[in-house]
């Protein structure tokens, strides 16, 4: 058990050592997926070192009963895998609105949430162009009164972006 143990603390300590190739300063594009309901965000990346950067992404989601309107930033830790991939991780909050409407009956209201994000990405050293695929578990807090996470309070927003790096 000792001996996994330490495996596992020294793997975690080279994968968080690891060389990141520098990141590009910026990055702006689309970021297509699925979080109950088929959505794009418009997203754009600044690099703030050699392996971070922030995320905003501004967002529509909707589906047959309901649409909402979001804004997520995110802080980003990046990692060179090789070859032009890199991993990420992240975490960040955001800020949104909905609205409700099946069967003649409506609603609507504003949102918080709080997110990580784990994704993987490809920079193609042939055109400024990036290819991700992420996931992003989305924790939500709204305004229908008792301000508890129920059932439908998480998202698992999984999305493939594709942006231009500049």
């Amino acid at each position: 058990m000792k001996k996994l143990f330490l495996s596992a603390f020294m793997l975690i300590g080279l994968a968080f050592n690891a060389q990141a190739q520098d990141i590009s300063k910026n990055a702006l594009g689309l970021r297509i997926g699925d979080n109950d309901g088929f959505g794009g965000e418009i997203s754009y990346q600044r690099g703030i070192g050699s392996n971070n950067r922030l995320e905003f992404d501004l967002g529509w989601r909707n589906s047959k009963d309901v649409d909402a309107l979001k804004l997520v930033g995110l802080y980003q830790w990046v990692w060179n895998i090789e070859g032009g991939f890199n991993w990420y991780a992240g975490v960040g909050a955001g800020l949104g609105s909905w609205s409700y409407d099946k069967n003649g009956i409506s609603d609507s209201g504003a949102f918080a949430l709080v997110a990580g994000d784990l994704g993987i990405e490809y920079n193609f050293n042939e055109a400024p162009i990036q290819l991700s695929l992420d996931i992003r578990p989305e924790f939500y807090l709204n305004n229908s009164g008792d301000n508890q996470f129920r059932e439908d309070s998480f998202g698992p927003d999984i999305a493939l972006g594709i942006r231009y790096r500049f």
